[in-house]
C-alpha cells in the first residue's frame, strides 16, 4: 500500500504491478539458514572474468579461504563458505540457468575460519587499502547485477563524483531481503556508507526507499541524521530500483545513452553491498553469505534467510517447510527481471536476491499475437525506447537497425512485455538484438 505522508519522487515511465506480494515476508525477521550437506560454489558470480580455480578434488578448505582467484581487474576472488573437503570441481547448474564450473564442498561441521583474516582501522587506512580490502573480500553489487564494488569505487580521474546514492528501493514484487536488512542491520549498513563516502570523497549520501516501506524510511532517517545520510522517499513505480532511474528520480540527472552513472558524477550501491563493505573492512570478512527471500503462495512458510553462498535452493525450500503443491515455475530473483530455472538444484550465488515458486494458479500459458500498435510498451518504457521497433528489426535480422533503435540502452526491466496485450516477447527479442550487436562487433 502506497503511503501518502511522504513527498515522494519518481521518474517518467514504468508501471506498478497491481499486487507486489511483499506481504508474504515483509514482516518476517531474518533467520540464519543452517549449513546444507553440500555447498555448490560457482566460479562465475559477478560481471567480468570468472575466477580461476585454486583447489582440486580432495583438498581440505577452511571458511573464508580463497578457492578461486580473480582473473583481471573486473573480476573477484571466490571464497569457501565453510570448512570441509572439496568433493569435486565440475559443471553444475548455475542460478542463471546455464551449466557453469563450480567447486563442490562437503562441510565438516566445524565451520572453522581460515587464519589471517583481519580488518583494518579505516580512520588510519588509506583509500587504496580500503579498496583492497573490499576487492579481496569479493564484494560485488547485491542488487542483481553483481558488478565488482572496487571497480565502481575507482572512477577515472576525469570523472568527479559528487553524489553517492544508496539503492534501498527493492521494487520487484515478492522480494523483501533489502527491506529487512535496512530495519535489522541499520548500523552495519550505515557504517558501510561511511566507508564508501571516504573512498569517494563525498560528504553526503542519500538512500532511496519506496514508500511501501515506511518503517525503513523512518528508521534510516532517524539513524542517518547525525551521519550525513539522507533518505529520499520514492513513489511505487517499477523499475525504480534501476540505478539510472534512481539517479533520475533523486537528482534529475540523465545518464547519457551508452554512459555510466559516473558520467553524471554519481555512484550507486545497493544497501546490502555497503553492509558487506563494512564486514570486509572492519573484520576482513569475505562475502560468503547474504540475505535471500524465499517466497510464493505455494511455499508453506515464506522467509528471509541469511544463506551461505553455494547453498542449494532445494535446501532453502526445506527450511521453509516445503511446498503445498508442485511448483510449475521456479524464479531466481524477482518475477520481473529474474530468470526461470529448470530445477531447484541450482545454488545461491552472490547475486541471488530471491527464490520464488509458483503453482499452476499463478502461471498461465499465453499465445503470441500480432502487434496492434497500441503504444503501451512505449508509454511504460523507462528509457523511452520503442520496443516494437527493435523487435521488428531483429525479427528480420536487421542488426544495424536494432542498434540504431538503441537496443543496448534497454535495461530489460520487462515493463513492455508486462503490458503488451499481444503477449509479444519483447524483452527476449531485445536481449537477442543485444547479443547480435555484440557478435557483429567482435
Amino acid at each position: 500500500m502506497e503511503s501518502t505522508k511522504y513527498d515522494a519522487k519518481s521518474f517518467k515511465g514504468g508501471l506498478h504491478p497491481p499486487d507486489d506480494f511483499k506481504h508474504f515476508t515483509d514482516k518476517k525477521a531474518i533467520e540464519v539458514c543452517p549449513l546444507p550437506e553440500e555447498l555448490i560454489i560457482p566460479l562465475s558470480q559477478h560481471i567480468g572474468a570468472p575466477a580461476k580455480c585454486l583447489v582440486k578434488k580432495g583438498d581440505e578448505v577452511k571458511k573464508g579461504q580463497v578457492i578461486a582467484e580473480p582473473a583481471g581487474f573486473v573480476s573477484l576472488p571466490i571464497h569457501a563458505s565453510t570448512s570441509g573437503t572439496v568433493k569435486a570441481v565440475e559443471m553444475r547448474l548455475h542460478p542463471y540457468g546455464t551449466d557453469s564450473m563450480c567447486v563442490v564442498i562437503e562441510p565438516d561441521g566445524n565451520d572453522e575460519w581460515v587464519d589471517g583474516l583481519e580488518g583494518i582501522d579505516p580512520e588510519k587506512a588509506t583509500i587504496d587499502e580500503i579498496k583492497a580490502k573490499i576487492s579481496g573480500a569479493g564484494v560485488c553489487g547485491m542488487g542483481g547485477a553483481a558488478f565488482p564494488t572496487h571497480v565502481k569505487l575507482s572512477p577515472p580521474d576525469d570523472k568527479k563524483i559528487d553524489k553517492f546514492l544508496l539503492n534501498g528501493v527493492e521494487c520487484e514484487p515478492f522480494l523483501t531481503a533489502d527491506h529487512r536488512l535496512m530495519l535489522e542491520q541499520t548500523d552495519r549498513m550505515m557504517d558501510g556508507i561511511q566507508l564508501v563516502k571516504k573512498v569517494l570523497g563525498v560528504d553526503e549520501a542519500c538512500i532511496g526507499i519506496e514508500v511501501n516501506k515506511p518503517d525503513a524510511i523512518d528508521k534510516c532517517t532517524e539513524v542517518g541524521k547525525s551521519q550525513g545520510v539522507k533518505v529520499t522517499p520514492l513513489k511505487l513505480q517499477y523499475p525504480q530500483g534501476c540505478e539510472k532511474r534512481l539517479i533520475d528520480a533523486e537528482t534529475g540527472r540523465e545518464v547519457p545513452s551508452g554512459g555510466l552513472p559516473m558520467d553524471v558524477g554519481v555512484v550507486v550501491q545497493n544497501v546490502g553491498t555497503v553492509a558487506a563493505v563494512s564486514d570486509a573492512v572492519r573484520e576482513g570478512k569475505p562475502f560468503i553469505e547474504r540475505v535471500v527471500t524465499i517466497s510464493g503462495a505455494i511455499v508453506k512458510e515464506p522467509k528471509n534467510l541469511l544463506v551461505r553462498i553455494g547453498t542449494p535452493m532445494s535446501f532453502l525450500i526445506e527450511q521453509c517447510g516445503g511446498l503445498t503443491e508442485e511448483a510449475v515455475k521456479i524464479i531466481h530473483g524477482g518475477p520481473m527481471m529474474g530468470n526461470a530455472l529448470p530445477s531447484l538444484d541450482a545454488p545461491v550465488c552472490r547475486g541471488t536476491s530471491g527464490v520464488l515458486l509458483f503453482g499452476k494458479d499463478m502461471v498461465r500459458e499465453t499465445k503470441i499475437g500480432p502487434c496492434i500498435r497500441c503504444g503501451r510498451c512505449v508509454s511504460v518504457c523507462p528509457v523511452r525506447l520503442m520496443p516494437t521497433t527493435i523487435y521488428s528489426a531483429i525479427s528480420y535480422n536487421e542488426v544495424e537497425a536494432a542498434e540504431e533503435a538503441c537496443a543496448n540502452d534497454c535495461v530489460e526491466c520487462g515493463c513492455c512485455g508486462f503490458v503488451c496485450p499481444s503477449n509479444i516477447p519483447l524483452v527476449q527479442a531485445i536481449r537477442q538484438a543485444k547479443n547480435a550487436i555484440w557478435a557483429a562487433k567482435s
